[in-house]
């Protein structure tokens, strides 16, 4: 399996989580998800009253520096850590 497919299967598994992870994990997976899917941030950051897109912008922003397949790794990397977690608190 390829890395495009191995990240697609996890971006799909993520959603089938039972207990929905902590903000902070959500907006990390976000960020990455984005980055490993459009590139670098290509909009201008949400205004102050905004605040749930611009925490978005912001975590997509972090990772900007990253490649496509270094964001895809360390997404698949959390997506698995959180299903485990997420299996072993069933």
């Amino acid at each position: 399996m390829g890395l495009k497919e191995d990240f697609e299967e996890h971006a799909e598994k993520v959603k089938s989580l039972t207990k929905k992870p902590s903000d902070a994990d959500l907006l990390i997976l976000y960020g990455l998800f984005k980055q490993a899917t459009v590139g670098s941030v290509n909009t201008d950051r949400p205004g102050m009253f905004s605040m749930k897109e611009r925490a978005k912008w912001d975590a997509w922003k972090a990772v900007e520096a990253k490649s496509k397949e270094e964001a895809m790794n360390d997404y698949i990397t959390m997506a698995k850590q959180l299903l485990e977690a997420d299996a072993a608190a069933a």
